[in-house]
């Protein structure tokens, strides 16, 4: 009897094909240009409609709401309307009649139509397709995990069964739209060597055609933030789509690809340069509370203060239309691009203060703690310490994070007013360590952890929880793979902490797979073991294999981002002629002037002092190479932007070496010296070890209330010494010159001693953990310690 039923059924559909195809009312109704032209057939004719007709009027009520811009649709209109109903109800009824495709595209317009995920249709669709899945082509497969990824089903067995089939049929896909739908659609049920595949499969199909549309391309973007991957030779090839498709770049899509790449990683000068571009040519359009929104996030950053303002007075007007997560990250944008409008923070303060009291989502109450404390004068509450007590067991470490970086913020402050208020966050914070501590305690899986502890930053973290995690990845360092090797090295970046057990492993990793790694990841490693001044294992071996890599790719790198490398590479002591020889080129510089234009203030900054610093390396250890030094007035500018003066311990130093060497014109203090760097001290002393005085070199003295900095920048000025003398450089090394909890000095420390000393000093530098102990608790040993120092034999 089945069978019988199945042959029938498949006599039934082929006849009615073969009668429909010549059908005047379905030709009636694909040629409608209006709905209630679509609907005025449907109710003159509807007891001869076939499945072929229901699914026809559906897929064309929708086409022609695809044609209006989205202000105008009528979605409303057209499921409010009495013959949707009828045709919602033979479409039930004739499901099993359906061909496959009809099934997936009748399925696919209702959905595009707006009709409720829990519609009886949409149920009876997905059922119906559910049951033919092995036998729907490759484009109709596509087609139904997309409506099914619009239906929220990212997590169904359905998925995981579509996801099987792709597996199979992967090398026969050849189409990158039916790809980039399906990669969409499965990234939640995949496996990591599933995911690779479906990646080199995309690069394949990328690469191979012409024109690839936008569309393709930012779906394929979406799968790496799904997968939460940033695979750079993707993510350059769908960079390159975007910037062909200026015609689709509305501020729509350039706010969800900044959002992609910000959460990716990754950051594309050229793209930033036409984004603003654009955006800045059509800034009054954006008028509605919504699209202004992204106009300000996108384009805020990278506008001049003029256009930032106008922005702010109009954000003013929309505040009370906007949800929370908008109101969060508003803040935070407003705090970072340096607003003083009290009144608009003022009405922030009050809104973000009443979604707190009504959120019982923990990843929004921390959200809105962490940026009332960014307010200006903002003070902690009882509500706001309960609000965090009662979400605490549910929070993950970002979140914790967020809570205790308000609580420390209002600490230092002295925000904390009310003696029960103060009791309260003292409470609150230390059930924040009992939690942060029990999550690392309890982690299993390197990779989860490393998710968290990417948005886990500052002085809580580097207070408390720095050491747990440590241990924490020194349990699970067998995890480490050339996979994740690039977010353990970020996190290490911001341990700041010299664990030779982790730097070893990652070193290893790196170089038994630096073929997998892209060279963007190489900076990043290569970054960590040159800011601490760690050589690993084999280490003429790690770094020749990572900068070979790096000199074979340079095209992967962006203009600012080759001089970041370069001035990572000086420091670990490397040149590579044929970078130094690509930055310092009148084409590439003018080429990196017109970028900085879309950079952060924050970001132009570090690339203007690499830059420098890079040249000055060149300069004094390759002069070979004849780069010339340009940054003379550079560095006036930045030397006479801050204000410098002298401290009590400078004074205190200065006063004790006047005494020790018989005078304060044997000694200068806040020295500056040929290419810009600047000593604490500087004295000089001939072969017999007897100093001589500045007086008698014509070098006046400014008095110590001043500004103190000497100028010596040429060396004409430099008085030529006597023979068998020698120039002294006396530093004071603090903290910061030093890896977290260790004696081991940093890379651009070590880095100015190598220079200074180039530069015909000997050297001196004294690490505060020596200068501030107790055996140096008494001036007479303080005396001693720099007599030894300055008259050692060398």
């Amino acid at each position: 009897m089945l069978c019988l039923r199945q042959v029938c059924l498949f006599t039934l559909r082929h006849c009615q094909a073969r009668t429909l195809s010549n059908d005047l009312l379905l030709s009636q109704i694909n040629s409608c240009t209006h709905e209630d032209e679509v609907f005025s057939l449907i109710g003159r004719n509807k007891a001869r409609l076939s499945e072929k007709h229901v699914g026809s009027a559906l897929n064309v009520l929708w086409q022609l709401q695809k044609k209006r811009p989205l202000p105008l649709r009528t979605s409303n209109y057209i499921k409010n309307h009495s013959q949707f109903l009828t045709l919602h109800i033979l479409a039930e009824n004739k499901v099993e009649h359906m061909e496959n495709e009809v099934v997936v595209d009748t399925l696919y317009s209702i959905l595009r139509l707006n009709v409720e995920d829990h519609d009886s249709l949409a149920g009876a669709l997905v059922t119906e397709a559910w049951k033919r899945l092995e036998r729907l082509s490759l484009p109709a497969l596509s087609k139904f995990a997309l409506c099914l990824y619009k239906q929220h089903m990212h997590f169904s067995p359905l998925i995981g069964k579509i996801a099987h089939i792709v597996d199979m049929k992967l090398d026969s896909i050849q189409d990158i739209r039916i790809l980039s739908v399906l990669m969409i659609s499965i990234s939640d049920v995949i496996s990591q060597s599933f995911r690779d595949r479906l990646l080199q499969k995309a690069e394949q199909l990328l690469g191979a055609e012409d024109e690839v549309r936008f569309n393709y391309a930012k779906r394929i973007a979406l799968f790496l933030q799904n997968v939460k991957l940033t695979y750079h030779p993707l993510l350059e090839k769908c960079n390159k789509i975007f910037l062909k498709s200026a015609c689709h770049l509305d501020i729509h899509n350039i706010s969800l690809i900044f959002g992609l790449y910000e959460q990716l990683g990754f950051d594309n000068a050229e793209f930033r340069l036409v984004a603003k571009q654009l955006l800045s040519e059509s800034i009054d359009d954006y008028n509605d509370p919504e699209t202004f929104t992204k106009l300000f996030f996108t384009l805020g950053p990278m506008a001049g203060p003029k256009v930032r303002e106008r922005m702010v007075s109009i954000l003013h007007r929309h505040l009370d239309n906007y949800h929370v997560l908008q109101l969060v990250k508003l803040t935070q944008y407003l705090v970072l691009l340096r607003c003083h409008n009290l009144e608009l923070f003022d009405k922030l303060k009050k809104l973000l203060f009443g979604f707190l009291k009504s959120s019982v989502i923990p990843a929004d109450i921390a959200a809105i703690i962490r940026v009332m404390a960014m307010l200006p004068s903002s003070q902690v509450e009882e509500i706001i310490i309960n609000k965090a007590t009662a979400v605490l067991p549910q929070c993950r470490l970002p979140h914790l994070n967020c809570i205790a970086t308000a609580l420390v913020k209002w600490n230092h402050y002295e925000q904390l007013h009310w003696q029960n208020t103060s009791e309260l966050c003292a409470k609150l914070l230390q059930k924040l360590n009992d939690c942060g501590f029990q999550r690392l305690q309890k982690a299993n899986n390197l990779d989860l952890l490393l998710e968290e502890l990417t948005y886990v930053n500052g002085e809580w973290f580097e207070e408390v929880l720095c050491e747990e995690t440590m241990a924490t990845c020194q349990r699970l360092i067998d995890q480490v793979t050339w996979a994740n090797v690039l977010q353990f090295s970020f996190l290490l970046i911001k341990t700041n902490r010299r664990c030779v057990l982790l730097l070893d492993r990652i070193a290893s990793v790196t170089v038994q797979n630096i073929d997998k790694i892209h060279p963007f990841e190489i900076y990043f490693i290569l970054y960590l073991f040159s800011i601490l001044n760690y050589d690993p294992p084999a280490n003429e071996e790690f770094f020749e294999n990572c900068i070979q890599h790096l000199i074979s790719n340079l095209s992967c790198f962006e203009t600012h981002h080759l001089v970041l490398l370069g001035h990572v590479l000086a420091v670990a002591g490397y040149f590579p002629p044929i970078l130094i020889k690509m930055i310092f080129n009148v084409s590439f510089l003018s080429k990196l002037d017109t970028q900085l234009e879309v950079l952060s203030d924050t970001s132009k900054q570090k690339v203007h002092s690499c830059l420098m610093k890079l040249n000055r390396a060149v300069c004094l250890e390759c002069p070979e190479l004849h780069i010339p030094w340009f940054h003379e007035r550079y560095c006036q500018h930045v030397l006479f932007k801050g204000s410098r003066r002298i401290n009590s311990l400078r004074q205190h130093v200065h006063r004790m070496l006047a005494e020790i060497l018989g005078g304060s014109h044997y000694t200068r203090i806040s020295v500056l010296t040929p290419y810009y760097y600047e000593i604490d001290f500087e004295c000089i002393l001939d072969k017999n070890k007897r100093p001589l005085s500045y007086m008698a070199q014509n070098i006046l003295l400014d008095d110590l209330e001043g500004i103190h900095l000497r100028y010596d920048i040429k060396d004409a000025r430099r008085k030529a010494l006597p023979p068998g003398a020698q120039r002294i450089a006396l530093e004071f090394l603090d903290p910061k010159a030093f890896s977290k909890d260790s004696c081991h000095m940093k890379g651009e420390s070590a880095v100015k001693k190598r220079h200074l000393e180039m530069l015909g000093y000997r050297v001196i530098q004294i690490p505060h953990f020596e200068w501030n102990s107790m055996v140096l608790s008494t001036k007479d040993a303080q005396l001693e310690y720099l007599k030894k120092h300055l008259y050692e034999t060398q």
